[in-house]
């Protein structure tokens, strides 16, 4: 299966980035995944006739996928500007996320992970017809206490849990293909 991941955070050292790394080395006999460039122009509808080459790549990149993995910070209860301008361009022109299987992670310093982030990032996603793995909600909180220095995830339970959503999404997405 062919997964495009979608990570919110442009940050060198994010959580974020770290936990898509992870799930890109670990689950490789099972994801063909990619890490998308989301540092893309901001979303106008004016560039809509010319679009720029980063935003046409991202798009076919996004089109070709089988499916889509969000991995998103919370910022201010809510996922972060550069998801969600991602979103929007993968979402204008031609509908690239429209019937598409994904499944939807996240990590933060904080107690609650990125449950807020979550539930919103389900609602924009809903609005487009995607299929988003449900009851899988994967909410890493103290994301500073499961990464080693070298961005490991050392957490023995955060890393078996995120094997069965691994596992359900493949699940998921043979039913649903």
């Amino acid at each position: 299966m062919k997964v495009a991941i979608l990570v919110g955070s442009l940050r060198k050292n994010s959580f974020n980035k770290t936990l898509a790394e992870f799930i890109q080395k670990r689950y490789a006999d099972k994801l063909d995944s990619e890490i998308l460039d989301l540092n893309l122009p901001l979303y106008n509808e004016d560039l809509e006739s010319d679009l720029p080459a980063d935003v046409v790549a991202f798009k076919e990149k996004v089109r070709n996928a089988d499916a889509v993995l969000f991995v998103t910070p919370e910022y201010n209860h809510s996922i972060s500007g550069v998801l969600k301008n991602g979103i929007d361009w993968a979402s204008r022109i031609t509908p690239d996320l429209t019937e598409k299987p994904g499944f939807i992670v996240g990590a933060s310093m904080g107690g609650l992970g990125t449950v807020r982030a979550q539930m919103h990032l389900r609602q924009i996603l809903d609005t487009m017809g995607m299929r988003i793995l449900p009851a899988n909600e994967v909410f890493i909180g103290a994301a500073h206490t499961k990464f080693d220095e070298n961005g490991a995830l050392i957490d023995e339970g955060t890393v078996a849990f995120i094997d069965s959503v691994v596992h359900n999404f493949v699940e998921f997405y043979d039913r649903n293909k």
